[in-house]
C-alpha cells in the first residue's frame, strides 16, 4: 500500500491511499474513518482513497494500527 501526496489544481494537497483490494476491504468504512481521525473530507475513487489535506502522517500511523503494511512514496 502506496501513501503519497498530490497537488491538485489552485494548489489543494490531496493525500492519496492507493494499493488496496477493494474486494478484501471495506473501503467506504476505512475512509469514514480515516476522515473523522483526519477530521477532513475525502472519497474513494476507483479503488484509491483521497483525503483533502496533507495528513500522510496521521494516516500512515492509522493503517499501521490497523496491520497493513504501508510505504510512502514520493516527498
Amino acid at each position: 500500500m502506496r501513501i503519497r501526496r498530490e497537488k491538485r489544481r489552485k494548489g489543494k494537497i490531496v493525500t492519496v491511499v492507493a494499493g488496496l483490494d477493494p474486494s478484501a476491504s471495506d473501503l467506504n468504512a476505512m475512509l469514514r474513518q480515516l476522515k473523522s481521525a483526519c477530521a477532513a473530507g475525502g472519497t474513494v475513487t476507483e479503488g484509491i482513497l483521497e483525503i483533502q489535506g496533507d495528513h500522510t502522517k496521521r494516516v500512515t500511523a492509522f493503517l499501521e494500527d490497523m496491520g497493513y503494511p504501508v510505504k510512502q512514496s514520493g516527498g
